[in-house]
């Protein structure tokens, strides 16, 4: 009862009210939540650090960035949903807020949009190479199912298109990426989408800032020819899969274009069938059907692999003894 109390009491005040309603929305930057409020940093800040501590917010740290956001579970998120619900929709303030909200988005997207513009000859170059795109995400959605009720973590995520793509469905969907540029373009693509049960992450693929067990799907998608340890980031997206859960890798079949490690610095020209499949199964993971996807010059290839109860159990206990070594 005194969590509860607490969590009330903590709500219980008009800037904090407003404080999340737009962090309902999207993740906010402190300057940007300044921008939205029109107070100053130091009075939102102890706001923010209360919500924090009442577990109505949620704070993580983007290199010198910090945002917040409601929480998508939990108590937390079990209170803040239905007082939010209570709000008028007419309040003049509230308003205001929201279309502050709309401005802060709209600067995002331009910032995005120049990102894009600054990068698209590099990416079409690359896409040319190989099937059209909408292809290789129908197979991905075949290959993956239904994600009702699920999560997913997108390893690599870049443009979070693999976000927008499957978490229509999912529960939560994350994604982790260690560009922040690349993080902004994920953000402004989501919000586009209105996808609020999804966020994305800066993180290393080989150090992930989750528990094991934590989700349903994990996607790396053309992620691995970036890897200098392909091996290390498959361990690492096996050791945060829940039971029953799917690991999908998309990537190139081995292939021989030189240019694309010089000028777009791929590490690996693809990869063969056997390496990714033993892979998997040094990870206790089972591999399933691979998907070929073949294109001029370039093949996509699909690889899946299922984690059993069983064998997420004696994975969880070798990483337990390589810690305690």
């Amino acid at each position: 009862m005194e969590q509860v109390l607490a969590r009330l009491r903590a709500a219980a005040e008009a800037t904090r009210l407003r404080l999340l309603a737009i962090c309902a929305e999207c993740e906010l930057t402190v300057s940007e939540i300044t921008q939205i409020i029109g107070q100053s940093q130091p009075r939102v800040s102890r706001h923010l650090k209360l919500l924090c501590e009442a577990g109505l917010l949620v704070r993580f740290r983007e290199g010198t960035w910090v945002f917040y956001r409601t929480p998508n579970s939990g108590p937390g998120a079990e209170l803040v949903q239905p007082v939010l619900a209570l709000l008028p929709e007419s309040d003049e303030i509230l308003a205001l807020d929201r279309a502050r909200l709309e401005q802060v988005k709209a600067q995002r997207e331009q910032i995005a949009r120049e990102y894009f513009r600054a990068n698209a000859d590099d990416w079409d170059r690359i896409r040319s190479l190989h099937i059209d795109e909408t292809v290789v995400e129908q197979a991905l959605i075949d290959a993956i199912g239904d994600l009702s009720g699920g999560r997913i973590l997108d390893i690599g995520t870049g443009t979070g298109r693999i976000l927008e793509l499957l978490g229509k469905t999912a529960e939560e969907g994350v994604g982790v990426d260690m560009s922040r540029e690349m993080l902004a373009v994920a953000r402004a693509r989501l919000q586009r989408a209105d996808l609020s049960n999804c966020l994305v992450r800066q993180a290393d693929m080989y150090q992930l800032p989750y528990p094991a067990g934590m989700f349903d799907v994990v996607t790396l998608h053309q992620v691995l020819h970036y890897a200098e340890r392909p091996e290390a980031a498959i361990a690492e997206a096996a050791r945060v899969l829940a039971p029953n859960g799917r690991l999908v890798v998309v990537d190139f079949a081995t292939h021989d274009r030189e240019e694309l490690r010089e000028e777009h610095a791929h590490r690996r020209l693809g990869f063969e069938d056997g390496a990714i499949n033993t892979w998997f199964r040094a990870c206790e993971l089972s591999p399933g059907d691979v998907i070929s996807l073949p294109g001029k010059p370039l093949t996509v290839r699909i690889w899946s692999a299922h984690a059993s109860e069983q064998g997420q159990k004696a994975l969880q206990a070798n990483n337990n003894n390589e810690a305690a070594e």
